[in-house]
């Protein structure tokens, strides 16, 4: 195995039968972990109670206490050291048992050597992700409630406290998701506007023949419909923010009466003679290339250069390094706390999907994949299966790509497999390897029964 070993305690081994526990160890230690072998769950704890250890592979079935029986007290005393049961092939159900307990995965009699390095590895692995996550969740940096450790994101913050201290337009940039409008309202928070209204609206929400009216206010008879004078956002905004999402949305003619009141601080209501005098920060905000959107005609280039001074650029979720475990815990504690459910443990497995998935929705999809696991989570453990298809889809689609578990032959590209022989191979290895456990299979996989039922069903045609 050509992965790099990061381990700083030994591997405990508990087996009574002293062949496989010489060979568990030596494979190990030739795998570049250090490991120490006792015969007994009594030995075991005999162990642990003047060594620190990194990990337990346990046999079930034992002389004296059972590997089940020692891994239930373990938890049950508050120890979360790693642990894998090694079972008998026959005997899933017992294994499937132990992950409910607490145990971290399963080894299946006979031993194959090349899976133990995987599974052992996978197990120290996820648990240093896991505790990477509940560091994050103890430790995470933030402004105004948004999260975010990576250096993008504290060069991003210190420059909107810095411009958060005047009273010019900001324009803030960032793809879908990324969070623009909790932006906009940290920066209203951190001005000395902050006991002032902030007013929120989506540009391309409001119809375009009532966006004057919205935000400008109009006198009585106006126009059709008219009965009464009423308000626009500005005078609703007054003395604090409004901030323009979407701006890219707004009408030409209606950008150039923006433009007015940004530079003159006056508006005028839709049929009145006179200006009125209002003070009020725009914060406007865009997905779109607002450069490209005036070459084409649709954005006015004065108001661009007036709101591009002062500009913010939110990375999207892929460049921000180190911040999604910050974000995946925060979003826990925030949706466990608002549905009054405690999360114990993220599953491994849904950690791992959590952390490697790419995100094209940003933000804003990491908060909805989360806000579904903890709604479905049972028991206080987030699993896997409780994630969106998508993302617990995505790592399966990634293991296919890559090779690793498939017998692709790498010879003349005529000769290759088309993707569906490649999936259907690769589900018929994982279903072969639980001995038919449709359950476990599509666990593994990542996928609902139903879809894996489906697919064996497409395979089978």
């Amino acid at each position: 195995m050509d992965k790099e070993i990061n381990v700083q305690a030994p591997i405990l081994i508990v087996e009574d039968d002293t062949a496989i526990l010489e060979l568990l160890e030596d494979e190990l230690r030739d795998a570049g972990y250090r490991t120490l072998g006792v015969g007994s769950a009594e030995e075991g704890i005999a162990t642990l109670s003047h060594e620190s250890v990194e990990l337990i592979i346990s046999d079930v079935r034992l002389p004296g206490l059972s590997g089940m029986e020692w891994l239930e007290r373990l938890r049950d005393e508050g120890n979360k050291v790693g642990f894998i049961v090694i079972t008998a092939f026959g005997t899933i159900e017992q294994a499937v048992e132990a992950l409910k307990i607490g145990a971290d995965d399963f080894l299946t009699k006979p031993l194959d050597l090349e899976h133990v390095q995987e599974t052992v590895y996978r197990v120290l692995e996820n648990r240093r992700l896991a505790s990477r996550l509940a560091e994050a969740g103890q430790q995470s940096a933030h402004f105004h409630g948004i999260v975010g450790a990576s250096s993008a994101m504290q060069e991003l913050f210190h420059n909107a406290a810095r411009l958060a201290k005047s009273n010019a337009p900001i324009l803030i940039l960032g793809e879908s998701g990324t969070g623009k409008e909790l932006l906009a309202r940290a920066i209203h928070t951190e001005s000395a506007r902050c006991d002032a209204p902030f007013i929120a609206v989506n540009c391309a929400s409001i119809p375009a023949e009532l966006m004057e009216s919205e935000f400008f206010g109009h006198v009585k008879g106006a126009f059709t419909g008219a009965n009464e004078a009423r308000q626009g956002l500005f005078h609703a905004a007054h003395g604090g923010s409004l901030f323009l999402d979407e701006i890219g949305e707004m009408s030409i003619s209606l950008q150039a009466k923006l433009l007015r009141a940004l530079q003159e601080s006056t508006v005028r209501a839709v049929g009145a003679e006179k200006e009125e005098t209002v003070d009020v920060r725009i914060i406007a905000a865009t997905h779109r290339d607002l450069e490209k959107e005036i070459e084409a005609a649709n954005f006015r280039s004065d108001l661009f250069y007036r709101l591009e001074t002062f500009s913010l650029k939110i990375p999207p979720l892929r460049d921000r390094n180190g911040d999604i475990d910050r974000l995946i815990a925060a979003l826990i504690d925030k949706h466990a706390h608002s549905q009054g459910k405690h999360i114990e443990r993220v599953e491994p497995a849904a950690l791992q999907r959590l952390l490697t998935y790419p995100y094209p929705g940003n933000v804003r999809e990491l908060e909805n994949a989360i806000m579904r696991a903890v709604t479905l989570a049972e028991e206080g453990v987030l699993h896997h299966s409780d994630l969106p298809e998508r993302i617990r889809e995505h790592a399966t689609r990634q293991t296919l790509a890559s090779g690793d578990e498939t017998d692709v032959p790498a010879t003349q590209a005529t000769t290759w497999p088309s993707l569906e022989d490649v999936e259907q191979r690769y589900i018929q290895k994982v279903l072969d390897a639980t001995g038919g456990n449709k359950r476990r299979t599509a666990d593994i996989l990542g996928i609902a029964r139903k879809t894996l039922y489906r697919r064996l069903d497409h395979g089978e045609e």
